[in-house]
């Protein structure tokens, strides 16, 4: 089953096998989502700032991990956002016994799979279209996150059309993604040099950017093929 859910800017796809699962994905969007809101509140400097952000006592989880990812990358805690609220939603969904669950929050996705699934890269304009990769049934959560300089509504510094990270950790693929994309400049050299930002970075597992005519691959990373990459199934508002 696949559902499109929009709460405010959070817009994401939802799939897994009952409706129930899905239901507990929204449920942990609007949790989440409202626990970030009260702490933007009480700190609106956490939602503005692009550099590391200290926070000390208590605040709520979804908060805790946006710091942690982007403090590793060396950027803000909003870095982390999407991937995070991914997460959360997966977590939720795999406490109740799924095995297969998944939710794209406009290209930064947590998922759990117990069978193969087909991903597509939307990369834009750039001449290097249909190109996608499977990720093998897994019985643990990972993330798949994507960050763009010419594609959606997120803040990037560099002209990546597609920067693509996989990693375990959601919340620091989604914040990788990022520095990765802010690093990528314009031609091969620059794709080459782009991995600088994530390379030496734990728990990062591997990194695709396309950059124009040129692709790039860092680490371990799921084998390219063909894909249907069709605009209308990208996740967005």
């Amino acid at each position: 089953m696949k559902e499109h859910f929009r709460l405010k800017e959070t817009i994401v796809t939802i799939q897994a096998d009952i409706p129930f699962y899905i239901e507990l994905a929204r449920g942990s969007i609007r949790i989440h989502r409202r626990e970030l809101e009260s702490y933007i509140t009480s700190d609106p400097f956490f939602q503005s700032t692009l550099e590391p952000y200290d926070i000390n006592g208590d605040f709520p989880e979804v908060v805790r991990r946006m710091v942690d990812a982007g403090n590793t990358m060396g950027i803000g805690p909003m870095s982390a956002v999407a991937g995070t609220i991914s997460a959360l939603a997966v977590e939720a969904m795999v406490d109740a016994g799924a095995s297969f669950a998944m939710v794209d929050n406009g290209g930064d996705i947590a998922l759990i799979n117990d069978r193969p699934v087909l991903m597509g890269i939307y990369a834009g304009n750039s001449p290097l279209k249909n190109i996608g990769f499977v990720m093998e049934p897994r019985d643990s959560i990972t993330g798949v996150c994507t960050s763009s300089g010419n594609v959606g509504p997120s803040i990037s510094f560099g002209m990546a059309d597609a920067a693509v990270v996989f990693s375990d950790n959601v919340s620091l693929a989604d914040a990788a993604a990022t520095a990765l994309g802010n690093a990528t400049g314009i031609g091969k050299e620059a794709v080459e040099l782009s991995f600088d930002a994530v390379k030496d970075v734990a728990g990062i597992k591997g990194a695709i950017v396309i950059q124009d005519e040129y692709m790039g691959f860092w680490g371990d990373v799921p084998e390219l093929q063909r894909a249907d990459v069709r605009y209308e199934c990208i996740t967005k508002g």
